[in-house]
């Protein structure tokens, strides 16, 4: 996520912004920036493309003199990194300043709207919208907390804002809407702080609130006031957050695996910040230092891995294929170097993994460096082994996974590979910009939907009481939703220990549904696709042996409501970035499952993080 940092008390504000942006410095960003209310009512903004402590030298001993402020770290996503594109952003007059993550969906529309109105932009970001339609309300005579709530209402996409306003000093407000960018209010003792994440908070405060789903938050010296989304007061009770740093990472959820799925918007944004540019619409993966005629000369791609991993990798194989254009390939990277496998310089091997450690895909990929094939490694972990072998990585900037089960590296490898294949198809020249247009639009609604998604947890945690007492369960999909059905038959195995298998629904037929009886519930990903027909075969198939279905569908779909006996709705998508939403479901599913099991879900039996020894 984007570092925000804010501040209103009674001490300089400017050290206490810098210091809370450093302490979330480890999710990375390409920019950063502070604004400070002067004591003499005048707004201070300071910003700079690079480095947080770029920022600092250009300050010097030059700190605004002020009590109140707000301060941002940034990945870009409209607009390259550059001074004038870095956060805080104001308004026309001067008077608003603005801090945000996320991505405004609508911002052309709003942009063409608000310049018809007079509004002068200076930046290339989506976000600049934000302030001027904060200045277009407060001009209509509204308090700077009515005109925020107002303006997230225009917002469509997942957003945290914090703003201040000269016309009302002392006063900062924040709002979050959806669940791709959080707000958490530090409450002090005379003065009060803002922060996207805990880190920044701790050194001055554990007593913490969490802003929801459209709730807007007045912070001042004196207090903090919630608000709902109708703008009535709301009563928070605070958590005190412990001093122990693994406690504290977990926050207020029962398990790190649970914390991580949730996270999951975030870490999708993560990995396209900086990477996808809306407008105009290109692919930037600054990590990969090779040459187009590098990737020109690609007429093959071997994608390797493990686990979770080789899932991400098969789906990665239809974007490849798909998007780049170029004959993909997917092996398991245990079994790879076992048969000698036929590369030269003219193979491209993508290897998937997460901690960058694992002994197979290390040794996978040290088979093919002496055949001189180039390498792209999928990663989560700077400067690991995987990274140092390859030529070039995308790194998946989750952050932090400590539940055994991976969860947001899945999500945030298949995001990266679809960013590659993009990437590979755009250096290429097979995508053109109207093309690349076409898909990134979808890209960017990801981490909103997505969620959507987490915020139904308790209709998950409803199916796993009806199912968690059976100890077979087969998985079916078709197509894109193959991989899926595999990873999440994995997650269930790997927590709640029962048997599970992830099959192709045509397979069905040749072997499978001889298992088929009352005993053995059966989940098919059967999507509004072009594999919808098939998938609602095999559920007939399934339903004349009495077995009971599962189903995650599209939503509306009231034919497929009609055969299956529960049905798991997920939003209408780019069928390519599907898989996303049908792999959440299935995770929150086997989480239920084996917390009614009352099994270690963060430390399953047998099973390690990161498998070093073959």
């Amino acid at each position: 996520m984007c570092g925000i940092m804010g501040y209103v008390g009674s001490r300089p504000a400017g050290p206490i912004l810098i210091d809370g942006l450093r302490r979330l410095e480890y999710r990375g960003y390409d920019s950063a920036g502070i604004a400070i209310l002067e004591t003499n009512g005048g707004l201070s903004i300071h910003k700079r493309a690079g480095k947080l402590e770029t920022l600092a030298s250009s300050i010097a001993d030059r700190w605004p003199n002020g009590q109140e402020g707000i301060g941002h770290t940034r990945w870009a996503t409209h607009g390259k990194p550059s001074d004038i594109n870095a956060h805080p952003h104001a308004d026309c007059t001067g008077d608003v300043v603005v801090i945000h993550n996320g991505i405004v969906e609508n911002y052309l529309e709003l942009k063409r709207e608000l310049a018809a109105a007079g509004h002068r932009f200076s930046s290339e970001t989506d976000t600049e919208v934000i302030p001027h339609l904060l200045e277009q309300y407060l001009s209509e005579g509204e308090e700077l907390l009515v005109a925020l709530r107002k303006t997230i209402a225009r917002l469509e996409g997942a957003h945290a804002i914090v703003a201040m306003s000269r016309s009302e000093p002392g006063t900062l407000v924040a709002a979050r809407v959806g669940n791709a960018g959080g707000i958490v209010i530090g409450h002090g003792g005379g003065e009060n702080f803002l922060a996207s994440d805990l880190p920044a908070l701790l050194p001055h405060t554990r007593r913490v609130g969490f802003l929801n789903d459209r709730e807007v938050a007045r912070v001042t010296a004196a207090g903090v006031s919630y608000w709902d989304r109708d703008g009535r007061p709301l009563e928070r009770e605070l958590q005190e957050v412990p001093y122990d740093p693994v406690s504290a990472a977990k926050g207020p959820h029962k398990h790190f695996m649970l914390k991580e799925i949730l996270e999951q918007p975030e870490s999708i944004l993560d990995t396209i910040r900086g990477r996808a540019q809306f407008q105009p619409p290109s692919v930037h993966l600054d990590d990969i230092p090779l040459s187009p005629q590098q990737l020109t000369g690609v007429r093959r791609v071997i994608l390797v891995g493990m686990g979770t991993s080789l899932h991400a990798a098969m789906i990665g194989r239809h974007y490849i294929e798909r998007i780049a254009g170029i004959p993909a390939e997917v092996d398991n990277a245990s079994e790879y170097r076992y048969r000698a496998p036929i590369i030269g310089p003219d193979t491209l091997v993508v290897s998937v993994g997460q901690s960058g450690e694992t002994v197979d895909t290390l040794a996978a990929m040290e088979e093919a460096k002496p055949k001189g094939a180039l390498q792209i490694t999928i990663c989560n972990v700077v400067g690991s082994q995987a990274t140092r072998v390859a030529d070039g990585v995308v790194y998946t900037r989750c952050g932090l996974e400590i539940g055994v089960a991976s969860t947001k590296t899945f999500t945030a490898a298949v995001t990266a590979l679809y960013l590659l294949a993009c990437y590979l198809g755009q250096a290429r020249g097979l995508i053109d910009r109207e093309r690349m247009g076409g898909l990134l639009e979808p890209l960017a609604r990801v981490p909103y939907l997505a969620g959507e998604i987490t915020k139904r947890e308790a209709e998950f945690e409803r199916l796993a009481h009806e199912f968690h007492r059976y100890n077979n369960f087969l998985y079916l999909g078709r197509g894109i939703q193959f991989p899926v059905a595999m990873e999440g038959a994995l997650k269930l195995k790997e927590i709640s220990y029962i048997h599970a298998e992830g099959y192709p629904a045509g397979e069905m037929k040749h072997g499978p549904i001889a298992l088929i009886d009352r005993e053995m519930p059966v989940i098919a990903i059967a999507l509004r696709d072009e594999m919808h027909d098939k998938m609602m075969s095999n559920i007939e198939q399934v339903k004349a042996r009495e077995g009971t279905v599962i189903a995650l569908g599209s939503e509306g779909d009231d034919e497929l409501a009609a055969k299956a006996d529960y049905v798991i709705r997920v939003p209408e998508a780019s069928p390519l970035l599907s898989p996303i939403f049908t792999a959440i479901p299935l995770q929150l599913f086997a989480y239920h499952i084996a917390v009614r099991r009352g099994c270690d879900v963060d430390q399953p039996r047998n099973l390690a993080k990161t498998v070093t020894v073959e």
